[in-house]
C-alpha cells in the first residue's frame, strides 16, 4: 500500500531506532531524564524561546496551552476549520471549560478585523474572550502555510485587547521550509506555541509545547493533571532529537512531491482543485457531485474505496472533499503510482 492517509503514518528513521536503542533514561515526573531535558532544550532554543515541554500528543499540547489561557466560562477565538476545533473532541470544554468562538473564512487566513468583531465587550452580561488560536500550517486548508507578518497583525489585536494568542504549529518547519524563513519567526508574536515530532518530521511519538519559563513550568503540572507524567520517556525523546536535527532540512522534498500530484489531480475535470495553492505537504481537493452518479455512498468515500482498491490509501473529508499527505516515505515511484490509480478510477 502507498500510504497517503496522514504523514503520522511514518515510521522512525533507522537514526531514530539506533538512539531509542542507546537512550540514556531516567524519571521524567522527577525531572532526572537527560535525553528529555536535551530535547526540551532543543526545542526551546529553536524557537528561540525559555522552555519547552515534550507531550505525548499535539492534542494534549494545545489543550495544555487552552487550559492556561483560559479560565471557565471564557471563550477561544478560532478559524472555523482549525484542528483545536474539529478534531480534538470538545477539549476545551470538557477539560478547561472554554467555549470556541469559530471564525468562518474564504481561504482559511483570519484577518485582523475578523479578530476584532469576535472579541466580546467587556460587560458582566457577555462571555469574556481570553485566547485567540491560530494554526500554522492549516490542515484543512490543504497546509496552507501563514507568514509572519500575518500573524503578527492578528496577535497584535490579540494583545491590544488583552487576549493570549497559542499557535497549534503541528507542522510549523513546514510552513517556514515553504515561505523560507524561520520557525522562530513565524511564531514569535505567539504566547505559546505547540508543534510535533510525529508528522513529517517522522519521530514516533511527542509533540513539544514552548513558551515562557514560568508559562511551561504550570505546563509541566497541568500535563500530570491531563495523565501525561511519564517515567523513563528518553527512549522516544531520542527519536525527536534526530527529528529536529535531522528531518528538517528534507521537507522540501515532501512539498515538491505535493505539488506534482496537485498538478495531475487539477488536470481531471471530475476534481476541484488549484495546485497554486498547494505549498507545503498536504492536498486537500473536492471531487464535482455532478461527475458521479447517485449511490448510498457519498463521492468521497467511494473514491477513498476506489484508491484502497487500487492499492493507494487516503482520507475523506465530510461528502466531497478528499486528503491525500506526501512524507519522507512517499518518493516520486509512489507519487507517480498514485496519479496512475487516479487516472484510472476517475476514468472508470
Amino acid at each position: 500500500m502507498i500510504d497517503l492517509r496522514s504523514d503520522t503514518v511514518t515510521h522512525p528513521t533507522p537514526a531514530m531506532r539506533r538512539a531509542m536503542a542507546e537512550a540514556e533514561v531516567g524519571d521524567d515526573v522527577y525531572g532526572e531524564d537527560p535525553t528529555v531535558r536535551r530535547l526540551e532544550e532543543l526545542a526551546a532554543a529553536t524557537l528561540e524561546r525559555q522552555a519547552a515541554l515534550f507531550v505525548p500528543t499535539g492534542t494534549m499540547g494545545n489543550q495544555i496551552a487552552v487550559h492556561l489561557h483560559t479560565h471557565p466560562g471564557s471563550e477561544v477565538i478560532i478559524e472555523a476549520r482549525g484542528h483545536i476545533f474539529n478534531f480534538e473532541m470538545g477539549a476545551m470544554a470538557a477539560l478547561s471549560g472554554a467555549l470556541p468562538r469559530p471564525v468562518t473564512t474564504e481561504n482559511g487566513l483570519l484577518e485582523p478585523d475578523q479578530v476584532e468583531a469576535a472579541i466580546n465587550p467587556k460587560v458582566n452580561y457577555r462571555t469574556p474572550t481570553k485566547l485567540l488560536c491560530l494554526e500554522n500550517t492549516h490542515n484543512l486548508w490543504s497546509g496552507l502555510p501563514m507568514d509572519a507578518a500575518r500573524t503578527r497583525a492578528l496577535a497584535r489585536v490579540a494583545h491590544q485587547h488583552g487576549l493570549a494568542v497559542h499557535l497549534d504549529g503541528a507542522r510549523i518547519f513546514n510552513a517556514a521550509t515553504a515561505l523560507q524563513t524561520s520557525a522562530a519567526e513565524l511564531a514569535r508574536e505567539c504566547d505559546s506555541v505547540m508543534f510535533c515530532l510525529s508528522k513529517g518530521l517522522a519521530a514516533p511519538v511527542g509533540s513539544m509545547l514552548v513558551g515562557d519559563a514560568d508559562f511551561i513550568a504550570e505546563a509541566r503540572r497541568v500535563r500530570k493533571i491531563f495523565g501525561g507524567g511519564m517515567r523513563q520517556v528518553g527512549v522516544l525523546a531520542a527519536a525527536g532529537l534526530v527529528a529536529l536535527t535531522e528531518m528538517v532540512g528534507r521537507l522540501a522534498e515532501d512539498h515538491a512531491r505535493a505539488r506534482r500530484l496537485a498538478e495531475a489531480l487539477a488536470e481531471h475535470p471530475a476534481v476541484e482543485l488549484d495546485p497554486a495553492r498547494i505549498q507545503t505537504n498536504i492536498i486537500v481537493f473536492r471531487l464535482r457531485p455532478e461527475a458521479f452518479a447517485a449511490a448510498p455512498l457519498p463521492p468521497s468515500q467511494r473514491f477513498v474505496a476506489g484508491m484502497r482498491e487500487r492499492r493507494i490509501l487516503c482520507g475523506a473529508f465530510g461528502a466531497l472533499e478528499v486528503r491525500m499527505v506526501t512524507h519522507y516515505e512517499i518518493g516520486d515511484a509512489e507519487i507517480e503510482a498514485a496519479i496512475r490509480a487516479v487516472r484510472d478510477y476517475l476514468t472508470a
